[in-house]
This record gives C-alpha cells, structure tokens and sequence, in this order.
C-alpha cells in the first residue's frame, strides 16, 4: 500500500499521512460520481447553487482548524488567518453569475423555428489542486462545476493533504450528496491510469510545467477537455510617473507574501532609471522588516517555505546570480532563523540580468530581482523575455500608456497600480508554458459546460 504523507515544514516531521486508493478503487469511485451526476444535474441550478454556498458556510464554521492546519502542512502564519476573504469572494461571485452564465442562447424562438444553444455539464469533473493556496485553488473549479451539474472529484497535493478532505467534509455535511462532490488519495500511477481511461470529461490542473506535461500526455488521445495553470515568472514595470510608496508597498508585498509561494507573485521587477535608486532602497527595508519564524507564532509575518527542496531551489539560483555578478542587499544577520533548510530569508536582487535563472525561471519563493530600465521599450522587451505569460503588473498615473503597453505584453491579465489579485469577474487564464484555458467569471463556466445547439422546425 502507498502512502501519501505530507512533512511539515514547521518541524521536518510527519503531519499527516494517507493511504492511496488502489486503481480498482479509485475506479469505483469514479463510477459512483458518473452515476450521481445525472440526478445532481437534474436538480434545479438554485437548489445547486444554494448547496455549495451552505458548503464554503460550513467550512467557514471551521476556520479555527483550518489555519492551524494550513500552518502546519505548508508554512503559512496564523496571522494571516487562512483564505477565506478570497474563498468567499469568488464562491459568492460565481453564484451570482451562474444563472446568466448558463442560460440558453435564444437565436430564434418564432411560429417557424426555435434555435438556442444550451449549455450541457461535462459529467465528472477531475480537480488536482496545489498546496500553496489549496482552498483558494480549489474553489475557482469546484464551486462552478457544482453548479453547473457536474459531479466532482478533488485530489490534492501531498503537501496540503488534508485540505480536500476538509472540504469535502464541509460540504457533505452543508447537503451535498457523498458521491457528487468526494475527496481521493491518489499517487501519479492512478492519477495517470485513470485519466487515460477516459474517466473524465473535464480535468482541471494546477502545478508545475512538468505536472502539466504528465497530464497532457495522460490524457492525449482521449479527447479529454484539460485546463491547465502552471508556472510564472510575473514581472511589475514601475514606471517614471508611479506612485512610488504604493508600488513598493504593493509589489513587494506580491514578491514576499506566502513566502513568495504566490501563481501570480511578483518575481523580477523593472523600475525607471528616474526612480530606480529610491525603489530600491524601499524595497530592501520592506524585506527586511518581515519576522521570520514559526507559522504558529501570531508575530512571524514570514514562515518557511512549504518543503526544505523548495527553499534549496531560490537558495541555489541566489548563490548562482552572485556568482554571475549580482548583488544581495538583505542582511543575512537579521534572519538567524534561516536554518539552511525550509526556513528560508528574504532576499533582493540588483545589478541582475536575463542570463540569470533568478530572472527568468520560476523561483516561487521569497527572492526578487530588481533592474534599471531607460524606457517603454526596454522594459516591455524584457517583460516578454520570458517563457511564461500569467500576470503583468504596470505602475503610472497614466491609464493609456498602460492599456498601449499591457497589449504588447504576452500574458493573462495585465494590471495597473495593483498586482497579485484575483478577480473573480474576470477570466484567470495564462500563455506560453503558463498554460491553458480559463476559470471563474463566465468563461469559467463555459469551460465546465459544453454547448448543445437545438435546431427545431415548427411546421
């Protein structure tokens, strides 16, 4: 029997462990969620709606175990009290978007013809989720498939083993029937097996590149729809007319928040000559203002990373990029809690350039590279520099010039004067290695639905 295990980053010890659901297993359980989701899809979208609102209440009743249960498997401080505000908002918001969003497009209805396109659930939806903001991620596919008459079957990383089964719990006892929304303990072998067998009609994935390739190569053949969110490397541009407390403040809180572990943190900033000097001098005492230690302590601002690998990862491209020239400008000394291990320093980067991996493969973790750019041009060269197409963020007072630069740049979403958010009203999508398709807003709900037309000729 495989275990699954996720070691905490607080203590380097054993948190919590599973075991794997054999395939024959994991098969019965699929077959359970195919056979509910017709009499699911059949009830009416408000009685559906208003289950999954009762679930994220019930899960919300728990928030005292959920935060210290996030601390625990994956670093973050108590103080910052769990995902709940982010949660609760794109829950509330897909549920107020679900009947328009699924609503029959009426082209004709007169004495000759009706011609509408209706949209139809995929049957059962594969959610694999990732443990740097596992509730948060989960959501933007659970609470839209629900509602849209699919059944749900959530897998979790390792890390954040117990988040599904948390969620799920919340749910069921909130009125959502067992065999529509379960929770599943898979290794890579069954997760594969059961994808190449065609037992979904739609798998959701959020991860790395390398998890995203897995799954393609699963699920190649069998016509599966996949949605994939992997990696980023989201750049800011500050440019010479930007408010300049308000961009450190703002990027530099994207960088470092969640130990960096963020889909769309900040990972390399580019700042105006004009502004450069005076950016970096605010930048280095934000970073070094951060408490690092124990998650559980109400004072630490900054835990460890999830997993001591994750943290050798941005110490390894740190120790490279000095190598190659760069300067560190965080003092060491005001983080004795930096262990070698998953506790891990934050740290700013100067004198950085594209040959360094710190500026163009993902770091996803408490370091940011800073360079001096003379103009547009320049700066939106070296924002497109880069494999991966998430988010962009823009800073200046004027709304033109960020709208003409944010269409030349090759990303999902292009900010101004904010950064590392979520709107559930827009559509959450990437390019390049980032990955494909789309959630929340109405095209989240379009991808977890199909289009049936009907063609009926009255006389």
């Amino acid at each position: 029997m495989t275990m699954i295990r996720c070691i905490s980053p607080v203590n380097g010890e054993v948190y919590a462990e599973r075991p794997a659901l054999a395939l024959d297993d994991a098969r019965a359980a699929v077959a359970r969620a195919k056979k509910a989701q017709k009499a699911w899809a059949a009830r009416p979208l408000e009685d559906r709606v208003q289950l999954v609102l009762k679930g994220v209440a019930r899960l919300n009743e728990m928030a005292d175990e959920v935060v210290t249960e996030l601390a625990w498997q994956m670093g973050r401080p108590v103080r910052y009290g769990g995902e709940f505000r982010g949660f609760n908002e794109r829950s509330n918001y897909v549920a107020e978007i679900a009947a328009s969003s699924l609503a029959p497009l009426v082209i004709e209805d007169s004495a000759s013809f009706e011609r509408r396109i209706e949209r139809e659930p995929h049957g059962v939806v594969f959610v694999i989720a990732p443990w740097n903001y596992p509730y948060m991620t989960a959501i933007n596919t659970v609470a839209p498939a629900l509602m849209a008459g699919n059944t749900v079957i959530l897998k979790h990383a390792s890390q954040t083993i117990l988040v599904g089964e948390r969620m799920v719990r919340a749910f069921n006892e909130a009125g959502v029937p067992e065999d529509v929304f379960q929770n599943v303990f898979l290794d890579h072998d069954t997760t594969s097996a059961l994808i190449g067998e065609k037992s979904f009609g739609f798998v959701n994935f959020t991860g790395s590149v390398e998890g995203g390739r897995s799954i393609e190569r699963a699920a190649a053949g069998t016509f599966t729809n996949v949605g994939l969110e992997l990696g980023g490397k989201d750049p800011g541009y500050v440019m010479e007319d930007a408010d300049l407390d308000a961009a450190v403040d703002t990027l530099m809180d994207g960088a470092m928040f969640n130990s960096g572990q963020c889909c769309c943190g900040i990972e390399r900033i580019y700042v105006n000559e004009n502004l450069y000097d005076a950016f970096v001098e605010k930048a280095v005492a934000f970073a070094s203002s951060y408490k690092l230690g124990n998650p559980l302590e109400q004072e630490t601002t900054l835990g460890p990373m999830a997993h001591k690998r994750f943290a050798a990862t941005v110490r390894d491209q740190v120790s490279k990029a000095v190598a190659k020239g760069a300067k560190a400008l965080v003092d060491p000394k005001l983080f004795p809690q930096d262990d070698g291990g998953a506790y891990l320093a934050p740290q700013v980067l100067v004198d950085v350039d594209h040959t360094m991996d710190v500026m163009t493969e993902e770091s996803f973790g408490p370091v940011v590279g800073i360079m001096k750019v003379k103009n547009d041009a320049e700066a939106l060269e070296l924002m497109n520099d880069c494999k991966y197409g998430l988010t962009a963020s823009l800073w200046t007072k004027d709304a033109e010039r960020a709208a003409r630069i944010g269409r030349e740049i090759e990303t999902g979403t292009v900010f101004m004067n904010r950064a590392d958010y979520l709107d559930p009203a827009l559509c959450w999508t990437g390019c390049k290695e980032t990955g494909k398709g789309g959630s929340l807003s109405v095209i989240g709900f379009h991808n977890l639905t199909r289009p049936k037309s009907y063609h009926l000729k009255k006389a």
